[in-house]
């Protein structure tokens, strides 16, 4: 059987009917109608392009005020409205370009490799960014502060932490994000929706990042590594604290009395100190506690579990205060001999 002309079969595996049908649908809302679409493959960057130029060759030509030569319409648009609507979501675009772009977002295509790492991208833009992650190349600078980026997004989004502006808001709370995708993760508050989960123990999280800090108890990993001590950790957070034991460094400064704290969460819990708050409260006995330390340990005399152990004598306490004041016991000991 003779075959069609080259826009029926590329030489790729088994057509997806599912695309052929996304296509098919696209190239007639385009008005492009030709050559017959059903047997074509999931959509590609050159081919598409042939349909696209094929339907602005056909496109409308009007004649300009006091003029008698015709000019070409812009592409595109009819009357001043966007005529080419994807036929999926309904989504309007101007040129033929744009629509094709998008549909990759709809069929997965993804034409653009790295030729260093293999990830692939739906668009050349996004290929152009990620291939500076390689080069270290960050031509986008913040006239503020200095900071260097590789893209311009990363821009733009940096430079709302200097201007304090917050464009996305939450429309069950109100509150504001500087960044879209601060917005949908917050959105899964209110849905309860938790769409990562763990392949080993089926937790689920509201974000990528805290799987992969997870996946990190199964797999041992700990890939931030001190500088000074070469002690290791599975967050970057983990050492960031750490590394305060070897600067000094104190950032975190009560507004009462002025004591300063290498961690925020220490900090929260001096304050209570001076508001009196225990937000912690038992069960069993309703005793309240500043700390949930404090707690755990008042929940060990109820249950009579002793999960501090002395490493010397093998003697178990409830609480960790009891087991320090035991290890004297041992350095007196010592002295002693």
């Amino acid at each position: 059987m003779q075959q069609n002309s080259s826009v029926c079969n590329f030489g790729r595996s088994r057509p997806d009917p599912r695309k052929e049908d996304i296509l098919a649908k696209a190239l007639q809302t385009a008005n492009l109608q030709e050559r017959p679409v059903s047997r074509l493959v999931p959509p590609h960057g050159n081919e598409l392009r042939v349909f696209f130029k094929m339907s602005r060759e056909r496109e409308p030509r009007h004649r300009t005020a006091g003029s008698s030569a015709s000019v070409r319409a812009p592409r595109g648009v009819c009357n001043g409205k966007k005529r080419l609507e994807c036929p999926v979501c309904e989504k309007q675009f101007a040129f033929g370009c744009q629509l094709e772009t998008h549909l990759r977002i709809h069929t997965g295509e993804k034409p653009f490799e790295c030729p260093v790492c293999r990830k692939k991208f739906n668009r050349n833009g996004h290929l152009e960014g990620h291939l500076r992650t390689h080069t270290g190349e960050k031509p986008f600078e913040c006239t503020v502060c200095k900071k260097k980026f590789t893209q311009s997004s990363y821009l733009r989004k940096h430079l709302r932490t200097h201007t304090g502006e917050k464009p996305f808001e939450c429309t069950v709370c109100r509150q504001r994000f500087t960044q879209s995708g601060s917005l949908r993760t917050h959105l899964r508050i209110h849905t309860g929706e938790k769409p990562f989960e763990c392949s080993v123990c089926k937790m689920k999280f509201t974000v990528s990042g805290s799987l992969r800090t997870h996946l990190r108890t199964h797999t041992g990993e700990k890939p931030f590594e001190c500088t000074v001590c070469k002690k290791k950790f599975n967050e970057s957070g983990d050492l960031r604290k750490h590394l305060r034991i070897h600067t000094r460094e104190k950032p975190f400064e009560c507004t009462v009395c002025k004591k300063k704290f290498t961690q925020s969460c220490n900090l929260r819990k001096h304050l209570r100190t001076h508001t009196g708050e225990k937000p912690f409260e038992c069960t069993v006995c309703n005793k309240k506690f500043a700390r949930s330390e404090h707690l755990s340990e008042n929940v060990h005399i109820h249950t009579g579990k002793k999960p501090f152990e002395c490493t010397v004598c093998k003697k178990k306490f409830v609480q960790s205060g009891q087991l320090r004041t035991h290890l004297l016991t041992h350095t007196k000991d010592t002295h002693r001999e």
